[in-house]
């Protein structure tokens, strides 16, 4: 029997990175599955990680799970993925959080609700 070679690996079509700095498996899924239909690798993480395997082009921070992270998060993103577009979100109630990430420099902050209608286009630009 004659096997054809194996097209590219699904990866190797990868445009880039979205790293998802967040503890919340369950809306992992959806964030993913918006990565990869606009062609993007998803790395799901508890920190900015120094080699991605790729160009990271989207660091998402939960701040209902990650806001540790929320001070240091734009000088990593700084020293590691300058070009990354960054975007922190979180529950609308919990204003202290949203507007610590506003005070560290992240360019978009927004509520959860705001982040989860705009999933589903937010990689295709």
């Amino acid at each position: 029997m004659n096997e054809q070679p194996h097209p590219q690996t699904p990866e190797a079509d990868f445009s880039g990175v979205v790293v998802f700095l967040s503890g919340d498996l369950m809306f992992a899924s959806r964030v993913r599955g918006a990565a990869e239909n606009a062609g993007l690798e998803f790395k799901l993480s508890g920190r900015l990680p120094e080699d991605a395997g790729g160009v990271i082009r989207y660091v998402i921070l939960d701040l209902a799970t990650m806001s540790k992270l929320t001070g240091d998060l734009p000088e990593q993103c700084a020293n590691l993925c300058a070009d990354a577009k960054v975007i922190a979100y979180g529950p609308h109630v919990q204003v202290a959080k949203l507007d610590a990430a506003k005070s560290a420099g992240i360019e978009s902050v927004l509520t959860r609700g705001q982040f989860d209608r705009m999933l589903p286009t937010l990689f295709q630009s």
